[in-house]
This record gives structure tokens, sequence and C-alpha cells, in this order.
């Protein structure tokens, strides 16, 4: 397997909305294959029109660098991740809320979330990860 395939992803979608239905916001989630590009995505009702391209650039952010976006974020972009972010036009988001999707040792993913602190977003896209029995490393 070398990607996510629409009906994991769907899974993952329906493991995210289980866990966001507990929390008070309206969230954004997409899915990507590894190398950021979008598989399915859903907006919930209410969900910030940002979230949309928000929740894709954290997931195209992740999986281009096969760790949480969060963690790209820790320290400011290096410039590795400047040049690759400036080449694309901007389409990755280095901020918390996206994980990678692993099979075994390989990344086949990431999902990405937005629409409420950058801690619900992340918890949001783990449990779709785990939902559909995947890992994020």
């Amino acid at each position: 397997m070398s990607s996510i395939d629409l009906n994991i992803a769907k899974k993952i979608i329906e493991g995210a909305q289980k866990k966001s239905s507990e929390l008070k916001s309206n969230f954004c989630i997409s899915v990507v294959d590894p190398r950021g590009d979008l598989i399915t995505f859903i907006r919930e009702d209410g969900a910030p029109w940002r979230s949309v391209y928000i929740s894709q650039g954290k997931a195209a952010a992740s999986a281009a660098f096969m760790q949480p976006s969060g963690k790209l974020a820790e320290n400011g972009p290096n410039p590795i991740h400047q040049g690759l972010m400036s080449m694309l036009g901007g389409r990755m988001i280095p901020g918390q809320g996206a994980l990678p999707v692993f099979y075994e040792e390989e990344i086949i993913g990431a999902v990405g979330v937005s629409g409420g602190t950058p801690q619900e977003d992340e918890e949001i896209a783990l449990a779709g990860i785990k939902y559909a029995g995947y890992k994020v490393s």
C-alpha cells in the first residue's frame, strides 16, 4: 500500500467526526495522499470558511515532511521548509493540527483539521487515524 485509498479516507473522516461531535467547534477535515494531494474533505456546518484551506495546508505539510504539522512550527520553518513552501505557492501550513498516517513504516498520507484550537484540531486528526486502524509514526 502506498497511499490512503478513498475507503480508508472515509473511515478516517468518520472517526474524526465522532470526536468532533464531542467538542463545541465546527471543523474542516482533510485527508491527503503522501504528496499532499487531497483525497477527501469535509466541512462541517458552521465551520469557518478559512478552515477549508487551513486544514488542507496543514495536511499537505504533514505529508511532505512525514511528521506532525505542529512540529514544523516549533522553531519556525527552516530554509528547506520555506523553500518547498515557496515552490508550492504557499500551499503548506506549518501549524499544529495535522498528523501523518503510516502503514507499517511507510507514510500513506496525512490528516489535517482546522476549526478549533490547535490541540483540538490535532486530537480530531488522531481520533480519525486511530478509528481507521492506522498509526502516526
